[in-house]
Order: C-alpha cells, then structure tokens, then sequence
C-alpha cells in the first residue's frame, strides 16, 4: 500500500488523479491507520505464515484480503464534504454494479448477517456505514475509507469476490459475509469497472502509466505508517 500512500503524495505535488486496482500476492491483513487494538491472535497466525500483516494510510477496521479486489483512488474532490465525497467517488462502483442488475447502495448500520462480539469490533466487514457499498439485503459488498490532505483524498476500498471462509474463521472468529456469485469473471469484472470509472471519473479514457524504475525506488524509500 505504499504505492497507493505515494500516488496521494504525487497528487500533492501537482500530478493527476489516478485510479489503481490490485489483488494481493498472498492473504494479507491490513490495519486502519488509526486502529490500535489489535486481536492477539493475529500475530500468532503472521509467524504461523497465514498471513501478513500491513498498516493502511487510510482509516477503519481490519480488512482482509484474500478472495477479493482493492482499490485505491487519489483524487481532488469538488466537496470537501465527506459524505459527499464518498458518494462522489464510489459512484463508478455502483454503476458497473447497476449495469450488471445488482444495485448498491450505501450502508448505515449492521452489515445484513449476525456477526459476533469479536468481528464487531475488529473487521470492517461486520458493519456497513454511510461509506459502504451494500446489496438490497443488508450484506456489504465493498468497504471504503479515506485519507484526507488538504483538498487531496486517497480513498481505499476493498471488494468481496470469494472470501476464503476457513481463513476469515481464523482471523476474525466468524463466517464471511455470504454474498452471491457475481456475473463476471476476474478480467470482465476490471473491465466493466474500468467502462464505468472512465464515464464517471474522467469522462473520458484512462490512461495506463507504469511505475519508472525511478517511482519504483521512491515507493521502496518511503518510511513505513
């Protein structure tokens, strides 16, 4: 995630919005920037090698990934307003949502399951809150959270696709949320978010942009959160 800390910094410094999507190498456990209780047992299940453990940039609870897609967006919102900057920015989402007959909307509350006391307080996937994306029965599909610098925001997200349930018992001492198979598979479903992130965040098309030998050594330099 320290590419996604450095396309905020690149924003800061006059660069564009930019737009990334990614899946995680091996299960990985990530802590919101502010979270500091932290499950015993999570480190135990790191140096057992289940998992790795890293600290986001942005804020909210644990989110594991595995068995699903993040993404990290740095833009410059024409609100400052929060709540309607997560709408503005999570507006993509829905709509390739939407175009496949599976609407979302955004949470408030319980995230449609019973979850237990330590997923309560522990994973963000066991509440749906007003920058959440969730299905018309309550179950969240996609988590966001944000950090702000200025008028600059780096919005993070993760998107449940198949959740691996023994793992998620292990982390979070709960099942998963159960969430129906999405029509897509992995290189339709980035395409249709691509489609829908091109009309509603750039009208217009994206542009591709590795990252320079030189960008590379500048994400490696950075000093962990």
């Amino acid at each position: 995630m320290a590419i996604d800390r450095w396309m905020l910094d690149q924003l800061e410094a006059g660069g564009s919005p930019c737009l990334r999507l990614y899946r995680w190498s091996r299960p990985t456990l990530s802590l919101g920037r502010h979270q500091r209780r932290l499950e015993p047992h999570w480190q135990a299940l790191a140096e057992q090698g289940l998992l790795e453990l890293v600290r986001r940039p942005s804020g909210g609870r644990a989110v594991l990934h595995a068995g699903e897609l993040t993404y990290a967006l740095a833009c410059r919102p024409t609100s400052a307003n929060r709540a309607q900057a997560y709408r503005a920015c999570c507006h993509w989402l829905q709509d390739a949502f939407a175009r496949a007959g599976l609407p979302l909307a955004f949470g408030g509350g319980a995230a449609g399951s019973s979850f237990g006391e330590a997923q309560q307080r522990s994973s963000c996937f066991a509440t749906a809150t007003a920058a959440d994306l969730v299905h018309s029965d309550g179950t969240k599909r996609i988590g966001s959270a944000q950090l702000w610098r200025g008028p600059h925001l780096l919005q993070h997200g993760s998107l449940l696709l198949t959740p691996p349930a023994p793992l998620w018992q292990s982390v979070f001492g709960g099942a998963p949320p159960a969430l129906a198979p999405l029509p897509w598979d992995s290189c339709a479903l980035e395409q249709a978010l691509r489609h829908s992130a091109e009309q509603a965040l750039c009208d217009g098309g994206l542009v591709e942009q590795p990252l320079s030998p030189e960008e590379c050594q500048q994400i490696e330099r950075m000093a962990p959160l």
